[in-house]
């Protein structure tokens, strides 16, 4: 099992727009994305994303941690 990798919030941005998300909205510090299919991420534009906050989006997202590292 990989570790998870660091990331600020611009680069998860980016990293999720190569699956198909795009950015919809921004409210303060956090990005809305949404997918064509209807799903909806929401990315806090952080330094640097807490480990259980970038686990979460990627489980949202339906990818396992090796594809999204493969992303960024």
């Amino acid at each position: 099992m990989s570790r998870l990798p660091v990331c600020s919030g611009a680069d998860a941005v980016k990293a999720f727009g190569h699956v198909g998300y795009a950015v919809d909205h921004q409210t303060g510090s956090h990005i809305i994305l949404r997918h064509p299919s209807g799903r909806r991420l929401t990315v806090p534009n952080h330094r640097e994303l807490a480990k259980g906050t970038l686990r979460a989006l990627i489980r949202e997202a339906g990818l396992t941690k090796e594809q999204f590292a493969e992303l960024l």
